[in-house]
């Protein structure tokens, strides 16, 4: 499989139109695959609920394509732990997130495109455990204003 800026157009155009913001791009051919790999591509205020892998553990790593990528790592308590911001232009390219620590990623300019591995299998029944500090992603106005503070705390205008 190619990574092209023909596939990165498409899945750009594709996320613009998701009531999410965002559309990923498997590469993997089950949900079995003891390697999980994708695109992710991420629009703007998309929020994706903090979590962590647990149970079983998984790493997951983000590699940045294009864009900015704001990934914030938190405490048990929900309190921020670290923040970086994923930019090929400034040499951050990419970040591997240890099993059982919540975070979330923001996607800081239009069409920001990420490769993600994660250890697999994929169960949806058990692929994350979700902060219960944070607002669920079906809440939109909590979730738009847990965006905006999370951006806040992170030292980021949005």
């Amino acid at each position: 499989m190619i990574i092209d800026n023909t596939l990165l157009e498409h899945l750009s155009a594709k996320a613009v139109k998701t009531v999410r913001k965002r559309t990923n791009y498997n590469f993997h051919q089950t949900d079995d695959d003891l390697l999980q790999r994708m695109l992710n591509v991420i629009q703007p205020k998309s929020y994706v609920q903090p979590h962590k892998h647990q149970a079983p553990d998984k790493r997951e790593v983000f590699i940045i394509l294009q864009g900015q990528l704001l990934v914030i790592l938190f405490n048990d308590d929900g309190s921020l732990k670290q923040t970086t911001i994923l930019d090929r232009n400034k040499g951050v390219y990419g970040i591997e997130i240890a099993p059982e620590c919540y975070h979330t990623i923001i996607a800081l300019k239009a069409n920001t495109c990420v490769y993600e591995v994660k250890d697999g299998p994929y169960n949806p029944d058990d692929d994350k455990t979700f902060a219960a500090w944070a607002p669920n992603e079906e809440d939109r106005t909590a979730a738009k204003a847990y965006l905006r503070w999370v951006l806040k705390i992170s030292f980021f205008n949005f």
